[in-house]
């Protein structure tokens, strides 16, 4: 069924509509299912953010904070899409089919939808690697507002900001730049498998972990975290040819000469 991804991993970065791929990866769980119908989903939702745009001056519409506000009045507001702080760890939180379902998702989910809709809008809008916690810059590069979809759209200040980053970073722990840099496309897809896969493991599920961090190659095949999960769950299951295909697509990808270094320690090991 991955053959139905390929083209998402052939696609340049800025090509990849989030939304509507993050739709495709859920479909790979729902054999049978129309997809048409939540593509029509995701069209009442833009068709509606156009709407209220429309009936706002566009020059009130500048700024971050006022975009951001746009999009909660609508997804949040008049949709009822929210964070599920009531069942977070359940997988289908991660299943854009079910997100759009129950109108409940994770911060990456919902981030998801955010971040499409906004760009459909013309507007400047990623997805953000803040650890534990996916959180939403929209608005001019030179000053964008930060906005957190699980709380329905809401801003969020340089403080909040700070509690979130000290919290998921752990006691001592300083925020770096990093952590709240912009994903690209392909990697903020590859948080939302990440979230779905370790959760599959908590679960005591590494079959399911497996066939996640299989997509996770076929989406990101320069990512080489991913080959090196798949090969460390294949490993794992006693599938030793399998684990080693994937290290040697790893070493094809790595460039660093330590990274390589452990690769290559590892595929001798497998061949003994």
């Amino acid at each position: 069924m991955n053959d139905n991804i390929i083209y998402l991993g052939l696609l340049a970065d800025e090509e990849i509509e989030l939304d509507s791929a993050a739709l495709a990866l859920s479909a790979l769980d729902h054999e049978g299912l129309d997809v048409e119908p939540y593509l029509d989903r995701l069209r009442i939702i833009n068709a509606a953010v156009d709407a209220a745009r429309g009936s706002v001056d566009e020059e009130a519409l500048r700024s971050g904070e006022a975009q951001g506000a746009l999009l909660a009045q609508v997804i949040s507001g008049e949709f009822g899409f929210m964070g599920d702080s009531e069942s977070y760890d359940a997988p289908l939180n991660a299943d854009m089919i079910r997100v759009l379902d129950r109108r409940r998702g994770l911060p990456v989910s919902l981030s998801i939808l955010y971040v499409a809709v906004a760009r459909r809008m013309g507007w400047t809008a990623h997805a953000l690697n803040t650890p534990s916690h996916v959180l939403v810059s929209i608005g001019p590069e030179d000053s964008p507002a930060l906005i957190d979809p699980f709380q329905g759209g809401a801003l969020v200040q340089p403080e909040q900001l700070m509690t979130l980053l000290e919290r998921a970073l752990g006691p001592g722990a300083w925020p770096q730049e990093a952590h709240v840099a912009p994903m690209s496309n392909r990697m903020t897809l590859v948080r939302l498998l990440l979230n779905q896969a370790s959760r599959a493991e908590q679960a005591g599920d590494p079959a399911r972990a497996c066939i996640l961090y299989e997509r996770m190659t076929v989406v990101a095949p320069e990512h080489g975290a991913g080959w090196w999960e798949l090969a460390r769950l294949q490993l794992a299951e006693g599938e030793v040819d399998a684990a080693r295909a994937s290290l040697s697509a790893m070493l094809e990808i790595t460039r660093d000469p330590e990274r390589r270094a452990q690769i290559g320690a590892a595929l001798t090991r497998l061949a003994g």
